[in-house]
């Protein structure tokens, strides 16, 4: 061992594993577990240590001194600095691999679960390309690349817009092309940074509360339309007129051109009002024949094609006879609930965001669905005693919480309820675990089917059945 900076630099460690989270893994000569970010089995690294507690070590790779054979070249620009895509040095076959592995870790060893077997993983074609939302941010403290500060010029200019860099909220990324949203996205965005570069407008600066352009989103569909929204921190009509009409000029096949006033210090618009200035209000997706509206504040799922594979697994695991009654808990914009609604007897969605539950409705209306009822409220809140003895025993519950997982009383209320099965969906393996183990007393597992819905990441959707003991 040497020193760093008064911190530990172990030397010489062979990553061996992939765990939770994506961080590589090794055993230190006193048994204690080593995290580490960035590495991946069969790497050979200097380690720096962040993090030294009794019982793991955590850090970062200091120095590569051999790389794994599963080690890839990198596809974007702003890979390392950006906070995104952070498995693009992993073969896709290989994130795979560990994706199907890491929901097996989780489910042994947080969750204490029996289970049969896991599925193979189902991977994505689109591995690139594929998101249907991407959320920038403009700012007046970009990042400063290395290349430029070697170049030992004065940096007057640091606006950028982009994604915060890992860890910080206070420097943004200015992106050039974007690897995950197609459809006009890096076009919008780079559009945006030119023109309020020529005509110099300002950028939000987030310690000082000043600054003009905040947050922009894009939102796009598989059938080709394009909503932006775009968040500013002023109350300036002429100056956002001026800015809309330049992005209608430049994209007149915008579908739906929209505004947000915000003048909090926080990005959140779900309190805040969406002015479209053009077009329509929403944009539609499709699932088979079933259309979606999809307004500025609705929940959708990011990756539109392997959605459907995914709502087809969801499907197939309920296995719907007809004469069922399903709840569907987190329903967002009751796209799960329309999906399997045309197989079953009724379907009762519940969801918090009140713009959610007006889509979903909107979008049974549309698709000619009577047998679906939509409820606006916290699950833990709604999902009572009480709404059992309104609609009755469900047959069925379909949960697709946030990553967060199931409140415990929703857990109680899950063991509770009656019903014969529940199709678990999560995005987080981990908290999924810990959820199911507080049900194993009640259900078993008899389905697992890990989806992957986000390529070169180590996010995991995760699809779990479960039966009534």
């Amino acid at each position: 061992m040497r020193k760093h900076r008064k911190r530990k630099v172990l030397e010489d460690v062979e990553v061996v594993d992939i765990v939770a989270r994506g961080k590589g893994f090794a055993t230190m000569p006193n048994g204690k577990a080593l995290f580490i970010d960035d590495a991946v089995p069969g790497d050979v690294v200097d380690v720096l240590v962040r993090k030294n507690t009794s019982g793991y070590v955590a850090g970062r790779v200091l120095n590569m001194k051999k790389p794994s054979e599963d080690r890839i070249d990198s596809f974007c620009e702003h890979f390392g600095t950006c906070g995104g895509c952070k498995w693009q040095y992993l073969d896709y076959q290989k994130q795979l691999e560990y994706k199907e592995k890491i929901v097996g870790d989780n489910f042994r060893r947080l969750g204490k679960l029996e289970f049969d077997e896991i599925r193979p993983i189902i991977g994505t074609k689109e591995q690139t390309f594929y998101r249907n939302k991407m959320e920038y941010t403009f700012s007046s403290n970009r990042w400063i690349d290395k290349h430029e500060v070697a170049e030992d010029e004065r940096i007057d200019d640091r606006r950028g817009v982009g994604f915060y860099v890992p860890s910080s909220f206070l420097k943004v990324v200015d992106i050039k092309k974007c690897h995950l949203q197609g459809g006009g996205s890096n076009e919008v965005r780079n559009f945006l940074r030119d023109y309020a570069v020529e005509h110099d407008l300002t950028f939000y600066n987030l310690l000082k509360h000043t600054g003009f352009l905040r947050n922009l989103i894009v939102r796009t569909t598989v059938a080709g339309e394009l909503m932006i929204v775009l968040q500013v921190a002023e109350q300036n009509q002429p100056l956002i007129e001026q800015v809309m009409e330049a992005l209608l000029e430049q994209f007149p096949e915008v579908t739906s051109l929209n505004y947000v006033i915000n003048q909090k210090r926080n990005d959140t618009m779900y309190d805040q009002e969406v002015i479209t200035y053009h077009g329509q209000a929403f944009i539609t997706e499709y699932l088979e024949e079933l259309k979606f509206k999809i307004s500025p504040k609705s929940f959708f799922q990011t990756n539109p094609k392997q959605a459907l594979e995914l709502y087809s697994i969801i499907r197939d695991f309920a296995d719907l006879k007809g004469e069922e009654l399903v709840y569907d808990l987190y329903t967002g914009t009751g796209s799960i609930a329309q999906f399997v609604s045309r197989y079953c007897k009724h379907v009762v969605g519940i969801e918090e965001v009140a713009d959610a539950i007006k889509d979903a409705k909107y979008n049974s209306e549309q698709n000619e669905l009577t047998n679906c009822d939509f409820i606006v409220g916290d699950v833990r809140k709604e999902f009572t005693a009480k709404l059992l003895e309104k609609y009755g025993t469900p047959d069925l519950i379909i949960t697709d919480p946030p990553r967060a997982g199931l409140h415990p009383d929703v857990v109680r209320q899950l063991n509770q309820s009656g019903a014969e099965r529940i199709v678990y969906v999560s995005c987080n393996p981990a908290t999924q675990a810990r959820d199911l183990g507080l049900m194993k007393e009640h259900y078993k597992i008899e389905k697992i089917q890990p989806v992957d819905m986000f390529p070169f990441t180590y996010h995991i959707e995760n699809v779990v059945l479960l039966s009534k003991i």
